[in-house]
């Protein structure tokens, strides 16, 4: 959803092409199908899917690892978002040192393609508490590129990371974003588990920005 938001203001703003990494993830296939829908419906033609086997090989995860199960969110029995229940620690859905991965793509690709801004959508409010969706993680990630390409001129742009999620909503619904493309569930490709955390942010998101989300739950979402 996030994601759908941030290439939705990049085409506004700039044109855009667009990333698209596997990485062994429970909802790989679903995702990669989000990912081209979205890039067809927001007139995004070149782009750039690849597979990471490093994150499946290295596990640690419930999103890599068939091993550990995708918890169900604590906000489902609690119904305390809004007080930190999520993000309060590293949940096991943390891929270790992801998004460095991703970006690495992204900016190689950025110093082909001759771009100088590398859009990502990350968000520090309502996240899961990942500590790779925070502003100092990405100052100095700036750095590293700064210092480590060709001419130094390609930004990271982070411009949902301060937002809640509903904002991001409300942000989504105004540029026409396609939330029904897109997908959030770590667990399921079928439809979403409602259960999460990243079902549950999702949830009340639409719920706060008082908007209906247009995924297709199981019946279990009902309980957030």
């Amino acid at each position: 959803m996030d994601s759908c938001v941030c290439a939705a203001l990049a085409v506004r703003d700039f044109g855009a092409a667009a990333v698209h990494v596997s990485y062994g993830q429970r909802t790989e296939e679903r995702e990669r199908r989000a990912f081209l829908a979205i890039c067809d419906h927001l007139g995004i033609h070149d782009r750039l899917v690849v597979r990471n086997d490093a994150l499946r090989a290295i596990g640690g995860s419930a999103l890599t690892d068939p091993e550990i199960a995708v918890p169900e969110s604590p906000a489902i029995e609690h119904g305390a978002i809004e007080h930190g229940m999520i993000g309060h620690d590293i949940p096991v859905t943390y891929v270790p040192f992801r998004n460095a991965h991703f970006l690495s793509v992204a900016v190689s690709w950025a110093e082909v393609l001759g771009a100088e801004k590398v859009y990502i959508g990350a968000v520090e409010q309502d996240s899961s508490g990942y500590p790779d969706c925070r502003p100092a993680y990405y100052r100095a990630f700036n750095e590293v590129v700064r210092t480590g390409t060709k001419d130094g001129r390609i930004e990271i742009v982070t411009p949902l990371i301060g937002l809640r999620k509903w904002e991001i909503v409300c942000l989504g619904l105004e540029l026409g974003a396609p939330f029904d493309l897109t997908w959030s569930c770590y667990s399921r490709e079928d439809r979403a588990c409602g259960v999460c955390d990243s079902c549950v942010l999702r949830l009340r998101a639409f719920h706060d920005a008082a908007a209906t989300d247009p995924l297709r739950y199981c019946e279990t979402a009902e309980r957030v």
